[in-house]
């Protein structure tokens, strides 16, 4: 696998915007977060839109739509908690999308033993969060759901197919998991010590290597 120099240099800019995103969400400059957040985002697209088309084509469009879904989301959730809701939506939709775009090939069922672990650790999240969750329990178990088959299905298509671009989407699949998995426990569970470091420090890079994929 090679990287073209402008992907390169956006991969670069995705570093160096999401760990001023990441400082300023600790640091509190808001500021600075309201442009740092989306940026990094925003160049993640470009990322993904300059690569080859793949084949099947469809990956790359998926993955795209995917990350504009991502950016929608990640602007609800830099306001208000009432917003909050709109940034699940929108982060749903894009894990339906992922999900789609690692689906098993027709002939190639996941095995069991790949799946199992995701499955087991998005009924443990839950186990975890049901308690506290309120009216938000329907929508957070859908979400469990969606994310844990995005990465389930992204680590069964690693082990079926091989290759750097599959590793690369294997890799950020587990990344998400750990970024909304750390966002969710410290909002509806417990407080994580420097919980805004560690969900943000994995979700960009998870993005990143998903629009590296392509």
């Amino acid at each position: 696998m090679s990287l073209s120099l402008p992907v390169v240099a956006l991969a670069a800019l995705v570093l160096v915007s999401g760990a001023l995103a990441t400082w300023s969400e600790i640091k509190e400059r808001r500021r600075v977060h309201l442009v740092t957040k989306p940026l990094a985002t925003a160049l993640i697209i470009a990322v993904a839109a300059l690569a080859p088309v793949p084949v099947p084509p469809v990956y790359k469009t998926l993955v795209l739509a995917g990350l504009c879904f991502s950016l929608l989301g990640d602007v609800a959730l830099m306001f208000d908690d009432k917003w909050f809701t709109a940034g699940l939506v929108a982060f749903l939709a894009a894990q339906c999308l992922y999900i789609l775009a690692f689906r098993p090939r027709p002939g190639h069922p996941p095995g069991l033993s790949t799946l199992l672990p995701y499955i087991l650790f998005g009924l443990l999240m839950f186990f975890l969060l049901a308690p506290k969750l309120g009216p938000m329990k329907v929508p957070v178990f859908v979400y469990i759901a969606a994310i844990t088959t995005m990465a389930g299905f992204a680590a069964a298509r690693y082990v079926d197919i091989g290759g750097t671009k599959t590793l690369l989407a294997f890799a950020g699949g587990v990344l998400f998991l750990i970024s909304d998995s750390v966002l969710a426990y410290d909002r509806f569970a417990k407080k994580v010590p420097l919980a805004r470091l560690f969900v943000l420090g994995t979700y960009f890079p998870a993005q990143l290597l998903i629009a590296l994929s392509v």
